[in-house]
């Protein structure tokens, strides 16, 4: 790994807004309380993905990794701070290199089903890309498609058929091909194996470590599944209510959590060495990210939290080498 990041998040933060619709503006004459939804979906986070590495993002539903996931695969645009590529903002690129920018970031989505057009044959999804910016002509687009679906361990001689006709791995492995048809650096992960099998889960992440070696790629990997991120990851980024909470090598993190919310979702782990452990899952449940705790957005559920928690957000520093959390108990 190079010691100069690929990517980098700088204090990039999303926010979806929702103004009242016509029913929501008649209450408001009438005197009613209506007002603007904002949703903080991602809050002030800063992070780095050095090339070759694979990092974890782990968190609840609605923590907003998914939506992060899209900030970095120029989905979303984010709504403060900035997205860095190989050292320079992506916002600030145009033509050639903002074309070069927005291929190298592919993503692979969580519902193989939903995210493939049910009206186009495999060889039109996958082959469609790399036709349209030059990757393959007309004349050998076909053995092009053919060749990324051995890659992915997909039958060439099924191209012609459409995803319906697929099991859900086979739809996963389509998703797989059609990102990598267009020759990635980096991939985004969003939940890709949620969605299967524990037996097919298997195969689909020997392949994305068989991608990894082949291909040279770096992934951002999101998932709710620590098992799976520790089998996965070089480095774990835990998220919390939009707010990255702690960062550590997979090792250090799995065997000693330096955040209380970290503790929680490891402590619901099952581990084969510790038969009578009593497994719990973290108490209570996820605030709205419409109205977020004040100060630290976890204290409503720490079992650590005192008043200074309640006012004060934590800033995300260094607590060991390598090793970021966001919480006063490090003070």
């Amino acid at each position: 790994m190079s010691a100069a990041p690929l990517l980098a998040l700088e204090h990039v933060s999303k926010r979806f807004v929702r103004a009242p619709d016509l029913a929501g503006k008649i209450a408001k004459v009438l005197g009613a309380d209506v007002r603007t939804e904002i949703v903080r979906a991602v809050d002030d986070v800063s992070l780095t993905v050095a090339k070759g590495e694979v990092v974890g993002l782990v968190g609840e539903s609605g923590c907003g990794k998914s939506t992060l996931g899209r900030v970095v695969a120029h989905i979303h645009k984010p709504t403060e701070g900035r997205v860095l590529w190989r050292g320079r903002d992506t916002a600030g690129l145009s033509g050639a290199e903002a074309r070069d920018a927005a291929l190298k970031i592919q993503m692979i989505f969580q519902d193989p089903f939903a995210s493939l057009n049910p009206r186009m044959k495999v060889a039109e999804i996958i082959g469609e890309a790399p036709y349209v910016h030059g990757l393959a002509d007309r004349r050998g687009l076909d053995a092009y498609v053919a060749d990324v679906m051995r890659r992915v361990g997909l039958d060439p001689s099924y191209r012609q058929r459409y995803p319906h006709q697929f099991s859900g791995g086979q739809r996963q492995r389509i998703g797989i091909a059609r990102a990598l048809a267009v020759q990635p650096e980096f991939v985004v992960c969003d939940e890709a194996v949620a969605a299967l099998d524990v037996s097919i889960q298997a195969q689909v992440l020997n392949l994305f470590m068989e991608l990894r070696r082949e291909l040279d790629l770096t992934y951002l990997f999101i998932s709710h599944d620590l098992g799976v991120v520790e089998h996965l990851s070089d480095r774990v980024v835990i998220m919390y209510l939009g707010r990255v909470v702690e960062t550590a090598p997979t090792e250090a993190l799995f065997a000693e959590p330096a955040h209380p919310y970290t503790r929680g979702l490891l402590s619901a782990v099952p581990r084969l060495t510790s038969r009578k452990t009593a497994f719990r899952s973290v108490e209570g449940e996820i605030p709205s990210p419409l109205n977020p705790p004040p100060g630290c957005h976890f204290h409503p559920r720490c079992p650590h939290a005192m008043e200074r928690c309640r006012i004060e957000a934590p800033v995300l520093k260094e607590v060991a080498p390598g090793r970021t959390a966001a919480c006063h108990l490090h003070d």
